[in-house]
């Protein structure tokens, strides 16, 4: 997902949900919704987990909330913003500053350090960097590596971290600057069930201390306890219950 600084991004309400779909629907080509939901809202804060089997929508779910594609019909409003009333520049400017996101095989830059993958938003946005109301980059990403247990690996490639560190290093690097919303895309698939578990402890702990909603997508079903919420997505998207009855 690219990072923007030349559009201006609209200001989120405080007051509003972080996600709130209305009538949403999108379809790569004409007559075939992949996305079909008349309603869902995430409020503030809440950790939400959400599954659903291939062929449900979760990845073009994940795309509409970071506005990476736009939904042809209905309202997709995040922090009280309609993402469908922005263009593409505004929402690649939108994301840079209010979402944080954590790709499944993580998308670090292998040529930098630990530190300069977390900081990376910052330097590459300026809202993003307005975020921080002026505190010191450096700290910020300095404490984030101390909450997620990282705080020795700072100088070391990323490269040469083991698969845990790098996935802590990609939720910091999404955590810089409080996003408003972080979005988590299958990123515990490579690690045994007791690291999965101490992960997502971690991850709770830091958006809790960011004050950050968790939007986490998962196959696997043994990590909803952990979780304030689960949204099936097969049960909110009308769209995926026509594609599983055809497969």
């Amino acid at each position: 997902m690219s990072l923007s600084h030349t559009a201006p991004a609209a200001a989120s309400t405080a007051s509003a949900p972080a996600v709130e779909l209305q009538g949403a629907r999108f379809a790569y080509r004409a007559g075939r919704d992949v996305v079909a939901i008349e309603s869902l809202v995430i409020p503030r804060g809440e950790t939400v987990f959400l599954h659903g089997p291939s062929g449900s929508g979760k990845t073009t779910l994940l795309g509409l909330l970071a506005g990476v594609l736009k939904a042809d019909q209905g309202a997709v409003r995040i922090l009280g913003t309609d993402l469908t009333r922005l263009s593409s520049g505004e929402r690649d400017a939108f994301r840079a500053q209010h979402l944080g996101y954590v790709f499944q095989q993580f998308n670090l830059i292998p040529y930098l350090s630990v530190r300069e993958n977390i900081l990376l938003p910052v330097r590459l946005d300026a809202g993003r960097r307005a975020r921080l109301q002026g505190a010191d980059p450096l700290r910020a990403a300095d404490t984030l590596a101390a909450d997620l247990d990282i705080a020795g690996a700072l100088e070391s490639p990323v490269t040469e971290l083991s698969v845990g560190q790098q996935q802590r290093v990609a939720v910091a690097r999404a955590l810089i600057a409080s996003p408003e919303l972080v979005i988590c895309d299958e990123p515990t698939s490579a690690l045994d069930s007791d690291r999965r578990e101490r992960f997502l402890q971690l991850l709770f702990k830091s958006c809790a201390k960011a004050g950050a909603t968790l939007v986490f997508v998962s196959h696997d079903m043994s990590l909803q306890p952990l979780f304030a919420r689960a949204v099936s997505l097969p049960e909110v998207n009308r769209a995926s219950a026509v594609h599983l009855v055809e497969n």
